[in-house]
């Protein structure tokens, strides 16, 4: 999921730990959803001046009454100022399982009612255009005006800019993500006689440093936030594809996440384990020590920088970032978390309406506040050389920049096809927890997984 910020240390880690799962993201080439057109031209009106709508938003983002959703709450009223005819309902998912933001949707959807605009976590993309219907942007107002909303002074990031797409259509509108971020407790590496500002480049090195602050500084080494059910699998996505593999064949065909390289990635955090370089704890846990300075190190989204900011603040540990480690020679290949802003509205005023929330929602003022007050990354990238804008505060704020240099090497985390995505990542992220603390063989786990999760594929 995405997210935080400077200052949120305030808020529950349970309620964290729910909205990191919200870190998943899709993009894909399955085929377009029955019903898609492929017309260019704007099919909805623009609103006249006087004419007044009111839409419904629905945010995960608004679960969370730390920095978050004071953010959010204050860009709708900032939209509210430049659009006096439309009034945005905004709420919080009406239900959640497990981090599941889109069953919401659902749930609403079968009654009837769908929230007109939402937020839609990345790894539910096929779900929400194929068995949701949620609306084509590039059908409503046409392919140019939502390659448009990419540009302006301060574009997109290109490998942003396809992560809403399926089947050749834009389904949902970028809108706030994080790569693996490489977290560091500096102090606890100068007291274990190491160098955060030559921090570990691969997963071996991460191996030899973890162990030294165990052994020298008396905390646990690492955790990685990619292993267990609980953290979903974006981050999980980024190890088997820095080990040159992938999840889901490119065809969406077949799973992939028993071949050689998930294995390998699943017996690199296993060995962390054994080793004792990584503790067994729960996604919770591993939040609690990292901004108590009781962990070095700690793989996890950016969503989670205002929370360590102020925990090494208040606990008097300096806190340092740096890139997600490799597989040996081989480069990292960050995956994105986070999600977009798609319409499921039927209504044309509404769906009009939507499209001018979006807009602003990714706009460089959005990005200004997003980026600087909660820690997501600035999809439009050149904000922060412009002193009008982040720049200043980029400056004050160096930890953002593995972060930024990452997103140029960005590859999609997908979503897995069909209505049974959930499950199959929940059977995946099952079975590698099993491998890693529970002592299973990796190959059997993910194996029998795979052979469980296939089941749940499309037949057609």
């Amino acid at each position: 999921m995405a997210r935080p910020r400077l200052g949120r240390a305030a808020v529950g880690l349970a309620l964290l730990s729910t909205l990191v799962a919200a870190c998943a993201t899709g993009g894909s080439t399955s085929p377009a959803p029955a019903g898609a057109s492929s017309a260019t031209a704007a099919t909805i009106p623009e609103l006249k001046p006087d004419q007044k709508v009111s839409i419904t938003f629905e945010s995960y983002n608004l679960a969370n009454t730390g920095t978050w959703k004071p953010v959010i709450e204050g860009l709708l009223a900032d939209f509210a100022k430049e659009h006096p005819n439309i009034t945005v309902k905004a709420q919080p998912p009406q239900s959640t399982t497990a981090g599941d933001f889109v069953g919401s949707i659902k749930t609403q959807a079968l009654a009837g009612s769908p929230p007109d605009v939402a937020q839609i976590t990345f790894n539910a993309l096929d779900f929400a255009a194929t068995a949701l219907s949620a609306k084509p942007l590039d059908t409503l107002v046409g392919k140019d005006t939502v390659t448009a909303n990419f540009a302006g002074t301060h574009p997109f990031a290109p490998a942003a800019t396809t992560l809403g797409d399926l089947g050749g259509h834009t389904y949902t509108m970028p809108y706030v993500f994080s790569t693996p971020v490489l977290w560091i407790n500096s102090t606890l590496f100068k007291a274990a006689g190491l160098d955060p500002a030559n921090p570990p480049k691969t997963w071996e090195d991460v191996k030899t440093a973890a162990l030294a602050i165990k052994q020298k500084a008396g905390k646990d080494g690492v955790y990685l936030d990619c292993t267990t059910k609980g953290s979903g699998d974006w981050c999980f996505q980024s190890l088997v594809r820095s080990n040159g593999g992938q999840v889901v064949s490119t065809d969406r065909r077949s799973l992939t996440f028993a071949d050689g390289p998930a294995v390998g990635a699943v017996s690199m955090a296993a060995d962390l384990y054994r080793s004792g370089a990584s503790p067994n704890f729960s996604q919770a846990q591993a939040m609690d020590a990292f901004t108590k300075g009781n962990l070095g190190m700690m793989l996890e989204t950016s969503a989670l920088q205002g929370a360590f900011i102020a925990g090494a603040q208040s606990g008097g540990w300096e806190l340092s970032a740096a890139a997600e480690p490799g597989f040996g020679a081989r480069p990292a290949v960050p995956t994105n978390s986070g999600s977009g802003l798609s319409i499921f509205s039927n209504d044309p005023a509404k769906q009009r309406a939507g499209w001018e929330l979006i807009k602003y929602l990714t706009s460089d003022h959005a990005y200004t506040e997003i980026s600087s007050k909660i820690g997501y990354l600035p999809l439009r990238t050149s904000l922060v050389d412009d002193p009008a804008f982040l720049k200043p505060w980029a400056d004050q704020h160096p930890l953002i920049k593995p972060n930024l240099d990452q997103l140029t090497r960005l590859q999609p985390w997908v979503s897995f096809p069909g209505n049974g995505y959930q499950q199959i990542t929940d059977l995946m992220m099952s079975a590698a927890e099993s491998a890693i603390y529970q002592g299973k063989d990796p190959a059997t786990a993910m194996t029998d997984a795979r052979k469980q999760a296939t089941d749940l594929l499309p037949k057609t």
